[in-house]
């Protein structure tokens, strides 16, 4: 019923996948030039997917067109809060409060004003590394110093929390708020129960802000279960969760994220210094809407293409690169992989990848904020044939380097 393996010429459509990454990755301009021209590269960098939205969001997305007005627009009624409602009861068993609702036109820009609006200059954030970028720019926006705790990882791949050095730094009487990510980005962990309920329990013992940045939720291999930290902490008041059908669906680019905050006077600030003032796009509440109410059957489907590509990837590099460490994600449809043992004297990986195999991918400290040196990111939500592609490439280029 809907094809993943379509290939879609994304070029000429101002998409920062195909045309900004001279600007994110390598902090270029236009003068940057590749051994590639910029059609040929293999992008598996920016998580946005290479897949068509589901046919049941653009169809109504065009009978939203059809109404043929997009004037100033905002949510009104409870009809697109019982969609979300519903959907988060019967995938997480879990009720949102609708008086918590606010919107915002990402989880980004909501960081970015959740630091600002919490913290004064002296106060501090805390995150885990390695960690989702701008969980730190965040901090940086104003001028807050962020603190890292790093998580724990073995051979095989996996990753875990370090409970001890996690409260040594919520401990510090300038730390005021945790940005807590789950599922984990860029390690693909599912926190558990257990895991989520000793972060809770510190998180309360010092009376810190946390804000669950909860983007990948719905992005799960198959068999997998998320819990949102407000199930675990269902009575703290400072407590933020964010949500969105952004990265599920593929609609990163219609910029509609939800922003659930129990305190009262904190979302009634975090509503007054809405630089939108309250406004969302028509096309961006249609299609959020429609996601939840209309895009399961595609989301099922997607899971399971998204686990097959991670089997795969998995298999190929057993084969092909077996020095390379990977544990298949929990979550997300980013892998993790740790090549320090295949190219330990490559410091820029993401240039090596570009310049060597015409591949485009993250990873590493300067991306990926500490802890993360010899990991690249890559993205696996896009036609398999590409992924084999990118990875042929990849190979090549890592023998070219390994027999010189």
């Amino acid at each position: 019923m809907y094809d993943f393996d379509e290939i879609i010429d994304r070029r000429n459509t101002n998409a920062l996948n195909t045309d900004g990454f001279r600007g994110y990755i390598f902090h270029a301009g236009p003068e940057k030039v590749f051994p590639y021209k910029d059609e040929e590269f293999v992008r598996m960098w920016v998580a946005d997917m290479e897949f068509s939205v589901a046919p049941e969001i653009i169809e109504e997305i065009q009978k939203r067109v059809d109404r043929k007005i997009f004037g100033y627009t905002g949510v009104y009624d409870d009809g697109y809060f019982q969609s979300f409602r519903k959907w988060c009861v019967d995938h997480y068993d879990w009720e949102p409060n609708q008086k918590e609702l606010c919107f915002s036109p990402g989880i980004i820009p909501a960081l970015y004003q959740l630091g600002e609006n919490l913290c004064t200059p002296d106060e501090k954030i805390l995150i885990n590394t390695p960690s989702y970028g701008y969980f730190l720019h965040a901090a940086e926006y104003s001028n807050i110093e962020a603190l890292q705790s790093p998580l724990l990882k073995n051979e095989k791949g996996e990753f875990f929390l370090d409970y001890e050095d996690f409260e040594a730094k919520c401990a510090d009487p300038s730390c005021k708020v945790v940005f807590w990510c789950n599922p984990h980005n860029p390690t693909g962990r599912v926190w558990t129960a257990e895991e989520l309920t000793r972060i809770g329990q510190i998180v309360r013992k010092y009376n810190l802000w946390i804000i669950s940045d909860e983007i990948h939720c719905d992005l799960l291999r198959c068999g997998q279960t998320h819990i949102p930290m407000a199930k675990i902490m269902p009575d703290y008041p400072k407590l933020i969760t964010c949500m969105a059908p952004s990265k599920t669906f593929n609609l990163a680019g219609l910029a509609f994220s939800n922003v659930l905050i129990r305190d009262k006077v904190t979302r009634e600030r975090f509503k007054d210094r809405d630089k939108l003032f309250g406004m969302v796009n028509p096309i961006s509440l249609t299609a959020a809407k429609a996601a939840y109410d209309r895009g399961g059957s595609w989301h099922e489907a997607l899971r399971r293409y998204l686990d097959d590509n991670f089997a795969f990837v998995k298999d190929y590099l057993t084969k092909h690169i077996p020095k390379a460490v990977m544990n298949i994600s929990e979550a997300t449809y980013l892998a993790w992989v740790d090549l320090s043992a295949v190219l330990p004297d490559v410091e820029d990986l993401p240039a090596f990848f570009a310049n060597n195999a015409g591949v485009l991918l993250e990873g590493g400290d300067a991306l990926f904020v500490g802890n993360a040196k010899g990991y690249i990111r890559l993205n696996l939500a896009m036609p398999r044939s590409i992924i084999e592609t990118g990875l042929k490439r990849m190979t090549e280029a890592i023998r070219q380097e390994t027999t010189k």
